[in-house]
């Protein structure tokens, strides 16, 4: 039975990052609901190639709604860890032990909502000493499970290997 998988995601999203776990999640049944401040808006990834409408606004969700967090990279989670609903709506898919998939940049809303300190991890190494100041075990690897919950990987280079893990954490 296919998987409800939550994606907070806004304008400046790199776009492989986005597009290809969303193609192969959908491909393996599950469902992706594209989260964003406002439900209807369209959004657009920094290469310019991809462009989405928002399913949801982050007020009309809960992560009690969904059974795992899609984070990609890019600009995007940057500019969600300012707002205080994203926070605290991937701090609840950590706290509660739900699958989480963060890519490239991805880890930044995880920094901000304070999850990931003890954790091993990964990310785009311009933030590699931020996850480390926030407590996290940082491996410069293509993806890294940590706990059977949290799925990371640095680059468009490792969507493979990410795909991979995140689909097997969803089985």
């Amino acid at each position: 039975m296919g998987k409800k998988i939550a994606c907070v995601i806004t304008d400046m999203f790199e776009d492989s990052e986005y597009i290809e776990p969303t193609r192969a999640f959908m491909d393996a049944g599950h469902e992706v609901v594209s989260i964003e401040k406002e439900q209807g808006k369209n959004v657009t990834g920094k290469q310019g190639e991809i462009k989405t409408t928002i399913d949801k606004g982050i007020d009309d969700v809960s992560p009690s709604d969904f059974d795992a967090l899609f984070i990609p990279g890019g600009f995007s989670p940057d500019q969600l860890r300012a707002d205080h609903r994203f926070v605290q709506f991937a701090k609840a898919f950590m706290d509660d032990k739900k699958p989480v998939f963060a890519i490239c940049h991805g880890p930044q809303l995880l920094i901000t909502a304070k999850s990931l300190e003890g954790r091993k991890a990964t990310g785009y190494k311009s933030i590699q000493v931020d996850m480390e100041y926030a407590g996290a075990d940082y491996k410069d690897e293509e993806v890294v499970v940590c706990g059977g919950q949290l799925v990371t990987s640095r680059t468009p280079n490792d969507i493979p290997a990410f795909n991979r893990e995140a689909l097997n954490l969803l089985k």
